[in-house]
């Protein structure tokens, strides 16, 4: 891959906002100066994840990453610099020259993205074009014309075998290519054959936009499966993946929770309906991988399902699913024999609306359902406790799972003591299953090795601290002078780099400097350049760093003093060199207290 200008780089940085790109990935809320969610990069209950709008940069204190916008989206889709770079680049309207070969995993990932791209661009001219009229008059059956069809881009595959395979030819994109991105499979006897064929199409989209997969709905009553979607490639996981989730990160930030359905037709009903903040899994039930993307963004799930039986089995295996991550999870219900869409175009958008809006909790629907089924004898009430107990067991906060324990022993007349005991057993069996959903594993990382609530580490913070908002004040310290005071890792390297690196006029490039040094350094640089805490004025700011350098510098001769002492004890050093190390100690402790040399006439 060709090398990016250093004036282009500098110009896509200062076009993205880190908290817009972070955003899109993570719920972020605002809390002084900067901005918190849960961290993309491990599995975390409370927020340790900061981006600081001002510096540009984001860090989690709990797995240390950390860096500008590149660094973040490099690491949370996996891709190198210059790819990111691209990435971003045409995001704000960046040209980048193209000069990277076609050989290589990032080759490949692009050309599997340009395919999905000429696939969507076909599917859509086939809708709107002549041999669309079919697909056209099922999508007016279900409430969707043609300007609904364009807004979410629904497209027409044609029932015939080699459509898409043509026109990925016409754009010079290799069969093999597209057999990678799932569009084409390979015929037997040779060639290459489209995989979705008279079918209405979904296009499925990362969290950029990006078509990574497509679903299609199938228009013959005799054709099979009735959903089709294209297989797992390298862009796409059914696992992780949520139809409708470009449109969906604006309103789920607005509202504050996520709405999950269980098809195409589901979520665009609901957007329709002003419920833009839905999703829907794309051919698989919930993974823990869903509920994990979902906590990054909202703490409220509303789970549409059908009223049914089936509806509400399926409500509680998602529950089984999503509670373990912390979520608070309502159900909604539909009446029988209707989905979004149909309830939409029955009772129009407000009675869907309704639908949503009014979701209970769903641990409250399933205590009632236990509860409705019978509890007159011991047997029932036992057996009514021993479903709904697992299910409790999953709800980490206590004071939440013990409201639930009170209302689950009221609606049957148990005891409420009987009902804590199965509950508690119920957490222990799970803890000792092995095969119980495991929380992703946090990435190994260079933790600081000082401790942060040693004296010398958080003086250490505070100059540093204050050292960003004022880097003129870095200037008037001796970098060997600051590695003598500070020898604990990582302030003997940082402070004195960052001494020796600032330019000591305006703010500080914190990426910059962190790329000059080495990663514990840097997340120890990042941590202070993400803190909320508002700087002190200059003044006030070279007061403190004064104090802070006596003190430590009085600290150092204290420890000093203390070693000679021991040496002493142990026979390293006779009377005399102690006597002389303690003169010299005497000396210079005044000296740090500003104090006038000892008179020795």
């Amino acid at each position: 891959m060709g090398r990016i200008p250093e004036e282009t780089i500098e110009a896509i940085r200062s076009r993205v906002d880190v908290v817009d790109l972070v955003g899109r990935y993570v719920a972020l809320r605002q809390t002084g100066r900067s901005f918190k969610g849960l961290c993309p990069f491990h599995s975390e209950k409370t927020p340790s994840f900061h981006v600081h709008p001002e510096r540009q940069i984001f860090h989690c204190f709990g797995c240390g990453a950390g860096g500008n916008v590149f660094a973040f989206l490099m690491k949370h889709e996996n891709l190198s610099f210059p790819e990111a770079a691209r990435v971003l680049a045409a995001q704000c309207g960046i040209e980048i020259p193209e000069t990277e070969s076609e050989a290589g995993e990032s080759g490949l990932l692009r050309r599997l993205r340009e395919a999905m791209a000429v696939a969507q661009s076909h599917y859509r001219a086939e809708l709107v074009g002549p041999g669309g009229a079919e697909a056209r008059a099922y999508l007016e059956r279900r409430g969707i014309d043609v300007a609904t069809a364009e807004r979410f881009g629904i497209g027409y595959a044609p029932d015939r075998w080699d459509a898409l395979t043509r026109a990925l030819a016409d754009k010079r994109i290799p069969a093999e290519i597209g057999e990678r991105a799932g569009l084409l499979a390979e015929r037997k006897s040779g060639g290459h054959y489209d995989r979705l064929r008279g079918r209405v199409t979904f296009p499925i989209q990362d969290v950029r936009g990006d078509v990574v997969a497509f679903g299609g709905r199938a228009l013959s009553a005799d054709q099979e499966p009735k959903y089709l979607n294209t297989p797992e490639s390298p862009l796409f996981r059914k696992r992780e993946a949520l139809y409708g989730l470009p449109e969906a990160l604006e309103a789920i930030r607005r509202r504050e929770r996520v709405v999950v359905v269980e098809g195409y037709f589901d979520r665009i009903a609901l957007a329709r309906a002003d419920r833009a903040e839905s999703l829907a899994t794309c051919g698989t039930a919930l993974t823990p991988d869903h509920a994990r993307q979902l906590r990054r963004r909202t703490r409220e799930i509303v789970l549409l399902f059908d009223g049914d039986d089936a509806g509400q089995r399926a409500m509680e295996r998602g529950l089984a699913i999503l509670l373990p991550e912390g979520l608070r999870v309502r159900a909604a219900a539909l009446p029988p024999n209707d989905d979004p869409d149909s309830l939409l175009l029955r009772e129009g958008p407000e009675a869907l609306r309704a639908v949503v809006d009014g979701a209970l909790p769903a641990l409250e629907q399933v205590i009632r359902r236990a509860a409705a089924r019978g509890h007159a004898t011991p047997w029932e009430k036992a057996d009514a406790v021993a479903q709904v107990a697992p299910l409790l067991a999953l709800v980490a906060d206590p004071v939440e799972r013990g409201e639930y324990e009170r209302q689950l022993a009221f609606a049957l007349g148990a005891a409420a003591d009987e009902v804590r005991a199965t509950v508690r057993r119920a957490r222990a069996d799970r803890r000792g299953d092995a095969h119980a959903p495991a929380s992703a594993p946090i990435e190994a990382r260079t933790r600081p090795a000082a401790d942060p609530n040693a004296p010398e580490a958080r003086w250490a913070q505070d100059l540093l601290r204050q050292w960003l908002a004022h880097p003129a004040l870095a200037r008037a310290v001796d970098p060997e002078t600051l590695a003598e005071l500070f020898p604990v890792s990582p302030w003997e390297r940082l402070l004195p780099a960052f001494v020796e690196l600032c330019d000591g006029e305006g703010r500080v490039d914190v990426e910059a400097l962190a790329a000059l040094l080495d990663e514990e350094c840097a997340t120890a640089l990042r941590a202070a350049a993400v803190d909320d805490a508002e700087p002190l004025e200059l003044e006030r700011a070279r007061t403190l760093q004064e104090h802070l350098l006596r003190r430590m510098q009085q600290r150092r001769l204290r420890e000093q003093s203390r070693s000679a002492t021991r040496r002493f004890l142990t026979g390293e050093i006779h009377e005399g060199d102690l006597l002389a190390d303690k003169q010299r100690m005497i000396e210079a402790k005044r000296v740090a207290q500003g104090l006038a040399p000892a008179r020795t006439d």
